[in-house]
């Protein structure tokens, strides 16, 4: 019991002394932010909006009334055929989310310029499971949703106000 505990010690001393550390909400440096340019019942949109409810920053529907807007130029999904059979069938997608934006003061001075984030996902497909995949892709768009998310709050965070 002793051996464990010294073990478990160690353990987590190598940890802290390698510089891990788990990963936690950014810190933005403005106050207020608004969300322009998405397109109705965006998932982007939804999820963004979701992030920065837990940060102390104010959402604000009006772009003039906020420190620094960000505003989504293109969000885009697609998928494409990979792989086929020789008579047809699908045997292999590639799901895709493009999402263009640029993150600027009210004034309209640009923060970041424009960022083009593109995201993929391979999938393999049988027409015998073809409820199942879509599932499958349903599951893979909202990781490619929480993956886009994840970097424009991180961009978010690098944001610098003008003085």
């Amino acid at each position: 019991m002793m051996m464990q505990r010294r073990a478990v010690l160690l353990g987590l001393t190598a940890l802290t002394g390698c510089g891990f550390e788990l990963r936690h909400e950014p810190v933005l440096s403005f106050q207020t932010l608004a969300l322009t340019g998405f397109p109705p019942e965006s998932p982007l949109a939804a999820g963004l909006k979701r992030q920065i409810k837990r940060t102390p920053v104010q959402l604000v529907e009006d772009p003039a009334r906020a420190q620094v807007v960000l505003e989504a130029l293109r969000e885009y999904r697609d998928r494409t055929v990979v792989a086929s059979t020789s008579v047809g069938q699908v045997r292999e997608w590639s799901l895709r989310l493009q999402f263009d934006y640029l993150i600027r003061t009210a004034a309209g001075e640009l923060l970041v310029p424009k960022v083009e984030l593109r995201l993929s996902r391979d999938m393999n497909f049988t027409e015998t499971t073809a409820l199942a995949k879509e599932q499958e892709a349903a599951n893979l768009y909202g990781a490619m949703h929480s993956d886009a998310i994840a970097q424009v709050m991180r961009r978010l965070a690098a944001v610098k106000l003008p003085a």
